[in-house]
């Protein structure tokens, strides 16, 4: 295992001029990952696979499956190596097939020695894709972990689909009572090197149909998602929650800003609040898909208030990243500098780039 103390450089917390001072810190990356379209070869009649299998239009054959965990495996093994030599610690995952992908996934060559452990549950979604945790089992030991459904009706949505609405495998179809079926949020509590930390899992609705009439959708995720966590605080007023994922929405929207809550700036948030570091990243165009030439930033990391109160005596916000290294990017054609996703039946990488945060503590 990679030795986890470190020397980092870090300015102190003043309101007189920045100076800077050496400290050893005990450090951790946490981070999230949508894999788009993790899907084995195998035929599970229960969901709609069809499309990846090696008779489907992605003609997806078990040389091009294990190109795909050749490539996620190498993304996650660098992910924050900027600053921490170990890979993540933490890593929550979306749009997998089943457990058995992700077993497939921690036994590539670039990720059998992580000792990486699984936190899944099959969800209702209709194309069978899920939510996960993976951690490394040296110094994340779950103590509880639960998926909580979110129920959406068709009915929730505003208006008429677009026509030039952006082009998703995710589809919202809902079945004859008007249910949506979707993923759950994955809600995992554990000892991080002996301290409590909790963990929620997202992959909220797409924007089928349009961003406007299908946000009420997102809209409800983040009041489930809200409610996960004011429960969290109910139990301990002091608790440490990092809630991650694909929100299909950027940090500005009103699920992330009005629903959830998030703030953008540390000092604006209050006890029991949320403090989203990726919105200042959003406003300076940085991003993790993009489409139509334009960036956004729906993969966020946001964390609760008793992770950035300056404490570095325990588990502490340090900063984030997007994880964009040019290997991860198309280099030529109309999609350049675009995330570099499955196209045609080949396997990439995915359409997202993957984010990721540190946790800090003094040694």
């Amino acid at each position: 295992m990679f030795k986890k103390s470190i020397t980092l450089l870090v300015l102190l917390f003043t309101l007189s001029v920045a100076t800077a001072q050496q400290k050893k810190y005990k450090v951790h990356t946490v981070a999230f990952y949508n894999f788009e379209n993790l899907f084995d070869t195998t035929d599970d009649t229960k969901i709609n696979d069809e499309e990846w299998l090696p008779t489907g239009g992605q003609s997806w054959t078990p040389e091009k499956y294990q190109k795909k965990l050749q490539n996620l495996a190498k993304v996650i093994a660098e992910i924050g190596t900027a600053n921490n030599p170990n890979s993540p610690t933490i890593l929550g995952v979306c749009e997998v097939e089943n457990r058995g992908v992700l077993e497939d996934l921690i036994a590539q060559p670039q990720l059998q020695g992580k000792g990486y452990g699984i936190v899944h549950f099959d969800s209702p979604d209709k194309r069978g894709i899920d939510v996960a945790l993976l951690y490394q089992k040296d110094h994340f030991i779950p103590t509880s972990y639960k998926n909580v459904p979110l129920i959406i009706y068709k009915d929730s949505a505003k208006g008429k689909a677009k026509k030039d609405e952006e082009k998703s495998d995710d589809k919202l179809e809902a079945d004859d009572s008007g249910r949506i079926y979707t993923r759950d949020q994955l809600v995992v509590t554990g000892l991080l090197d002996g301290e409590e930390i909790n963990i929620i899992v997202n992959h909220w609705p797409s924007r089928s149909g349009g961003q406007k009439r299908s946000s009420p959708f997102r809209e409800a995720a983040a009041a489930l998602n809200k409610k996960i966590i004011d429960s969290l605080y109910s139990i301990n007023a002091d608790a440490k929650i990092i809630t991650m994922g694909d929100l299909n929405d950027g940090p500005y929207n009103k699920s992330v800003k009005k629903v959830l809550g998030a703030k953008a700036k540390k000092e604006s948030v209050k006890e029991k609040g949320l403090y989203n570091p990726m919105e200042e990243m959003s406003d300076r165009g940085i991003g993790t898909l993009a489409y139509r030439d334009a960036w956004d930033l729906f993969d966020q990391m946001i964390v609760s208030e008793p992770l950035i109160r300056k404490d570095f005596t325990t588990f502490s916000f340090w900063k984030a990243g997007v994880f964009n290294k040019p290997y991860l990017m198309q280099t030529s054609g109309r999609f350049k500098g675009y995330p570099k996703r499955n196209w045609n039946g080949v396997p990439g990488y995915s359409d997202h780039f993957p984010v990721y945060l540190y946790l800090i503590k003094e040694m």
